[in-house]
């Protein structure tokens, strides 16, 4: 994906302001700022969700100011709303998601299994589960679809120890197969340690980050 100076707008506001950011295939890359300063906006744009005010951006080969909705097929975001449908069960929720791109039953079954939402709580309604279960849905439904890039909002909130290293070792899995990973996090520890990349989103701009850059090899990360 490329983004050159890329302005985004909601309402009057300028949510984006001349951001440039290269992304090459397999990478986990860390968007690290503070609140408000443009790294949600960032991922909706990526999904197609929100519109190129000017300058140029082109993801998984889509050109986001003439064709957005091209795009959305490919892509999985997960912001900080799940997603979810709560009167659905966890197995009709995936299915749903898996559906967009002809998955088998056995994939879908996989992705629960993936996420320890299979066995008893597939056919609890998504309403009354926890929201580190529904996070945990959420995130089955997203392997299921088998997404290109994958564009997650704080996606360790909610999440115990067991599913936060379970959500590592599946993104470090989507990479290594070649999908491109985004993620948008004031954890910096347990995210740095995730990221391949790090650059910094202040006021709608990106830049390089101080951060540590790591290695894939064997699914860990290796600090350069």
């Amino acid at each position: 994906m490329s983004l050159r100076d890329v302005v985004a707008v909601l309402g009057q506001f300028p949510v984006l302001a001349g951001a440039s950011l290269e992304v090459t295939e397999g990478e986990i890359l860390l968007l690290q700022g503070p609140n408000g300063a443009g790294k949600t906006s960032l991922l909706r744009l990526c999904a197609g969700l929100l519109p190129v005010t000017r300058g140029e951006a082109t993801v998984l080969g889509h050109d986001l100011s003439s064709d957005r909705e091209g795009v959305r097929p490919h892509v999985g975001l997960l912001g900080h709303q799940n997603g979810l449908y709560g009167d659905l069960t966890v197995a009709e929720n995936v299915r749903f998601w898996g559906a967009t791109v002809g998955a088998s039953d056995d994939e879908i079954d996989a992705a629960m299994e993936r996420m320890g939402v299979a066995a008893r709580l597939a056919e609890v309604q998504v309403r009354k589960l926890s929201a580190g279960q529904k996070r945990r849905t959420a995130l089955a439904g997203l392997v299921a679809r088998r997404a290109r890039l994958w564009l997650l909002d704080e996606p360790h909130a909610g999440l115990d120890a067991a599913g936060r290293d379970e959500l590592d070792a599946t993104l470090h899995q989507a990479a290594s197969a070649g999908a491109t990973i985004l993620v948008a996090s004031h954890e910096l520890e347990r995210a740095g340690s995730l990221a391949t990349r790090v650059v910094e989103v202040v006021a709608g701009q990106i830049s390089p980050s101080s951060g540590v850059r790591h290695q894939m090899t064997d699914g860990e990360g290796v600090a350069e």
